[in-house]
């Protein structure tokens, strides 16, 4: 796979899970990646893996929440590679609590990191888009799309975000840019591990889903890269569940 030679990625959260697997794929396919978010140790240990030469691999210690810190990043990739081609925002922060204990320091922390901070993220990455366009891919939740105790505030984010990929399809077509989203369903990383810490509750969640696993972080990567790849030219303002049908079908057990 090679569509991504001479082709330049942001990844925000890049440095483990998701991110990190998203980045292996596109070094793989040619790109160079952009790995951003806010642990600096994680992001240099996995810029390393990555590209031990570190031409083809930059990290940038990034608070998405932060406008100063986006310019600053804008301005490392406009200096390290010129130009972005494509953006994967996927820098996000897990939340369980019920409703009625959100307190307000809460919420402006979840809401500044994942829709703040996926907002701006693309207003000024997208800057560094030429004229050939370029691809953005936002990371939602499956549970944006069904209610689930504890989640009220981290789902409510994460559907903010699924509409902004429709809103800004629409608002940057004429720029040749795509919007898409992505819901994932429940996925083995450290998030995952934050609020399912015990094999009791991952059993329960298993037995949810249709395909009879929780999902690992290669599951989201490969969509990820097509979508951010020219196999997806024609698409644009979509929501693709990665979840292994739990929003969509129900498992029934073994019925053979």
């Amino acid at each position: 796979m090679t569509e991504f030679d001479g082709k330049t990625v942001l990844i925000t959260g890049g440095g483990s899970g998701i991110g990190f697997a998203t980045a292996r794929l596109l070094v793989g396919a040619g790109a160079n990646v952009v790995l951003a978010g806010r642990r600096v140790e994680k992001l240099d240990i996995a810029a390393k893996e990555l590209d031990p030469s570190g031409e083809r691999v930059l990290a940038v210690a990034t608070d998405v929440s932060r406008l100063d810190e986006l310019d600053e990043l804008v301005a490392r990739i406009r200096e390290t590679y010129g130009r972005l081609d494509g953006v994967f925002v996927n820098a996000g922060v897990a939340f369980s609590s019920p409703s009625a204990l959100v307190s307000e320091a809460d919420f402006d922390r979840v809401i500044g990191i994942n829709w703040k901070g996926a907002f701006f993220t693309i207003q000024k990455a997208t800057q560094l888009f030429d004229e050939a366009g370029g691809a953005v891919v936002i990371n939602g939740t499956c549970l944006a799309h069904r209610g689930n105790a504890l989640s009220s505030l981290y789902a409510a984010t994460k559907a903010a975000v699924t509409s902004l990929s429709r809103s800004l399809a629409a608002d940057f077509a004429d720029l040749g840019i795509r919007v898409n989203a992505i819901s994932p369903g429940f996925i083995r990383t450290d998030l995952l591990d934050g609020v399912v810490p015990n094999d009791e509750a991952r059993e329960m969640i298993r037995s949810q889903i249709p395909l009879g696993r929780i999902g690992q972080p290669e599951d989201v990567a490969g969509v990820v890269a097509f979508l951010l790849s020219p196999h997806a030219a024609y698409i644009t303002g979509q929501d693709l569940g990665v979840d292994g049908g739990l929003v969509s079908a129900a498992p029934m057990g073994s019925v053979r």
